[in-house]
């Protein structure tokens, strides 16, 4: 898969891209069917809400399950960020952030840059975020908020916040984040199942606590730059994979296998 020149200057000019069902359900319920097993799992890589117990974010997962394995690998992911960044990338980081209903919490305003400079000493903010939603996304039930342009107005103060929620966080000053906002207001990312975020490292987002009956799922790919690659191992492999191969596209229609079979009706 390919970007097209408008797509490309459209990342370029305001950090993000929407990409409406790129992924089919299909493909989708197959990612789905494979999270009540890795949730339930008693590992560290799964982060819960503070106060509900729910899972926040379920990480490492292509060491955790073939089909995660594959998808980090899919060529609508891989190709663009080859196209993007023109180098080869390792996986940084791999997972499924959750908002259950009712009870998923916020994500603070932030760059990812910040957590992956002051945490694992990236050099520069060349990481590129690959995201697919996996719920449809409303404006009710915790979508990401992306302010367009942020990421071309230079370095954005940080500091770590590790009392907001279960997950320490690198947040942005928030009158920071007013002068963005207000400069080039906001955007929010919703869309159907299947529909792939791409954004910069240096675009501030967030998202807010899901008051809404319906859960939200997002599955998030980092790539970076082998070239750029962490020179700090303080967090754990499952928050910044320390494997800098260089990843390579797979089949297309590598998620086919994970499919259920449809049983054929009886005469």
């Amino acid at each position: 898969m390919q970007l097209s020149k408008q797509q490309l200057q459209d990342l370029e000019t305001n950090g993000f891209l929407i990409l409406p069902e790129h992924f089919s359900p299909a493909e989708v319920e197959a990612i789905r069917s494979r999270l009540p097993r890795l949730f339930a799992e008693d590992s560290e890589a799964n982060i819960i809400e503070r106060h509900s117990g729910e899972v926040r974010t379920a990480m490492g997962l292509h060491l955790r399950d073939e089909l995660f394995a594959d998808l980090v690998r899919h060529p609508r992911l891989i190709e663009p960020a080859h196209q993007i960044l023109d180098e080869p990338v390792y996986v940084q980081q791999d997972k499924v952030n959750v908002k259950a209903a009712f009870s998923g919490e916020v994500w603070q305003w932030h760059t990812d840059f910040a957590t992956h400079h002051e945490e694992d000493g990236v050099p520069q903010p060349l990481a590129l975020n690959l995201h697919i939603l996996l719920d449809e996304v409303s404006e009710f039930n915790g979508p990401l908020y992306f302010l367009p342009r942020s990421h071309r107005d230079g370095e954005h103060a940080a500091r770590l916040d590790d009392e907001t929620t279960s997950y320490a966080l690198w947040v942005t000053d928030l009158d920071r984040v007013r002068d963005m906002a207000n400069k080039h207001g906001m955007v929010s990312a919703t869309g159907k199942p299947g529909t792939v975020l791409i954004f910069h490292d240096t675009l501030l987002h967030g998202s807010p606590n899901n008051m809404s009956p319906w859960d939200r799922g997002i599955f998030s790919l980092i790539v970076n730059p082998v070239s750029n690659a962490c020179t700090t191992t303080t967090r754990p492999d499952y928050k910044h994979h320390r494997d800098l191969t260089p990843v390579a596209p797979v089949a297309d229609d590598c998620l086919a296998r994970y499919m259920p079979v449809p049983v054929a009706k009886s005469a």
